[in-house]
């Protein structure tokens, strides 16, 4: 145990936020460089050692957390660095964009604020990599096989490094142009930098890892022909299906999907546009869909200028206190105020939008939307309360709906899909077709990025076994597991 007072004796201290006048001036993380280092090792210091660590059941991963926020207590940070890679490929990822449902589950958190097991974790890996304790950890020895792995997000860049570790020999596709998939182009500068990407895939390329970018299996590279050019495949190309928003009006022209709009702006900072084809410079802005994608939104439209935000959710303003069917340690429905929403604009919730309204040219003006309620458990819009707010620029952030068909990858391969429209797979995380496996939003619908690594990990033991006949790699997780994060 760290400090067996720690929890009594020191209180809940997170990471320290610069300025917000002077973090929407930029696209830089929005956390005060190095603030947590000086603070985490008492924060760690928090951790009861408990007998029975909900945290570990509460991560997809099975992190180690009581082991490493012991070593980080001690500022061990080598040792810290070992048992938190012992589970988790890219803690710097997560560390950064996980909702932390291990803090939900942390017993601390039963009456008290939950350790900060999230900063813990992301200084531990930062500090690694300044002190060059993250190295490449090529195979003593080669297999033989060949694995293509379809998708480079969190999923496939998992997949990818256990395979590569495990002697195989492993090719990524990526349909964009960069490495990263989502984590590249769907996450925003602001919660990430790219570096954290950047240096991780040079660690992949030294253990021996192929890249290869803007090749999209199904329409460049026939699925059934890469499948027998290679001894297994991965699908890993996550669930990219947008939630549409069928409406009078959605025709107009500034109604854009998160995905067109968010992408754009990273391709800014990635020096491909000097601005984006799309932007909120000068314009009111509507984002609907209250999740992260949508404070992705938001942030972004701050940094590009908007004359205001407005976000809408049609659910009810979640409480700031568990309801009676979220009981600890499950993952709770909470008000959250991210970062993005600490720099302004206007949450709006219980409401729908109705309609758009539009100029004569075809550009979106207005949104109308009116206030629901739940009437005998069926959402029911409220008579007399349509309005109309102000929207030249609106993202639609309302989830994704499983795998894209449209490029042939599904049909090529002849996979089927479960009720949801995933990919179907069974224990192993193999689909029907011999040899070919999927992990991530794939097979398991929208999720975490949590999950997406764990995934990727119990996935590539599924190949090993698939090409071996055993597998040393580790499983985190089974593809029915929901763990306390449902």
């Amino acid at each position: 145990m760290a400090d067996p007072k720690g929890f009594l004796t020191t209180g809940r201290e997170v990471a320290k936020t610069r300025p917000v006048g002077e973090r929407v001036k930029d696209w830089n993380e929005v956390y005060v460089p190095g603030s947590l280092l000086p603070i985490i090792s008492k924060q760690a210091g928090r951790c009861m050692d408990c007998g029975i660590p909900f945290c570990h059941n509460g991560c997809p991963l099975g992190n180690l957390i009581p082991e490493w926020n012991d070593y980080a207590y001690r500022e061990d940070w080598q040792a810290a660095s070992e048992r938190l890679h012992a589970t988790n490929n890219f803690p710097e990822f997560t560390g950064r964009l996980c909702p932390a449902p291990c803090e939900s589950a942390c017993v601390l958190g039963i009456n008290q604020p939950a350790v900060t097991i999230k900063n813990v974790e992301v200084s531990i890996i930062d500090k690694a990599w300044d002190t060059g304790d993250v190295r490449p950890q090529a195979p003593e020895r080669l297999s033989g096989k060949t694995v293509a792995v379809i998708g480079s997000g969190p999923a496939g860049l998992a997949a990818a490094q256990q395979l590569t570790r495990a002697g195989h020999t492993v090719a990524v596709y990526e349909r964009a142009d960069r490495i990263g998939g989502l984590l590249r182009y769907g996450i925003p500068e602001f919660k990430m930098e790219k570096v954290h990407i950047n240096r991780r895939i040079e660690q992949m390329r030294a253990e021996g890892t192929k890249f290869r970018t803007e090749v999209e299996i199904g329409r460049d590279i026939d699925a059934a022909k890469l499948r027998k050019r290679y001894d297994a495949v991965v699908i890993a190309a996550g669930a990219t299906v947008s939630r549409d928003l069928p409406v009078p009006g959605r025709e107009l022209n500034g109604i854009h999907f998160a995905m067109e709009y968010l992408p754009l702006s990273n391709k800014v900072q990635e020096g491909d546009f000097v601005t984006p084809p799309i932007t909120a410079e000068g314009k009111h802005v509507v984002v609907i869909g209250g999740g992260d994608t949508g404070a992705d939104c938001v942030g972004t439209a701050h940094r590009q200028g908007a004359a205001s935000v407005t976000q809408l959710e049609i659910m009810p303003k979640p409480g700031d206190e568990r309801n009676p069917g979220q009981p600890w340690p499950t993952f709770p429905m909470l008000y959250k105020v991210t970062s993005a929403h600490e720099e302004g604009g206007e949450r709006v919730y219980s409401v729908s939008t109705t309609h758009f309204e539009g100029d004569e040219d075809g550009n979106v003006q207005f949104l109308h939307l009116v206030e629901v309620e739940f009437v005998d458990g069926k959402l029911t819009q409220k008579p007399g309360t349509e309005r109309r707010i102000p929207a030249q620029l609106v993202t639609l952030a309302m989830g994704f709906t499983g795998t894209d068909q449209a490029n042939g990858l599904v049909a090529q391969f002849g996979l089927e899909l479960d009720e949801r429209g995933n990919v179907a797979r069974d224990a192993d995380f193999a689909t029907n077709v011999d040899g070919v496996f999927v992990a991530g939003d794939a097979g398991r619908g929208q999720s975490l990025i949590v999950w997406a690594i764990a995934e990727g990990r119990s996935a590539a033991r599924g190949v090993d076994r698939y090409l071996t006949g055993a597998s040393d790699l580790p499983a985190p997780i089974r593809p029915t597991d929901r763990a306390l994060t449902v």
